[in-house]
């Protein structure tokens, strides 16, 4: 995957959104191959970054919930 995608799960504290954003950003690039979509693909490029960034987020309270 990603090299650049940290473990967010962390004991000590929990991941920002900033850095779920970021995570869901570098996916999507990775996935899409797309560093900067084009003005036509834009829209479709970012709400696929919210829609990760939120299942990842639900995912990290989910987890944090069941320690």
């Amino acid at each position: 995957m990603c090299r650049s995608i940290k473990t967010l799960r962390r004991a000590e504290e929990p991941a920002t959104d900033e850095e779920v954003a970021a995570a869901a950003l570098q996916f999507v690039r990775k996935v899409s191959g797309y560093r900067v979509p084009s003005q036509r693909n834009r829209e479709a490029f970012d709400v696929a970054v919210g829609e990760i960034a939120e299942a990842s987020r639900r995912l990290l309270d989910t987890l944090a919930a069941a320690r």
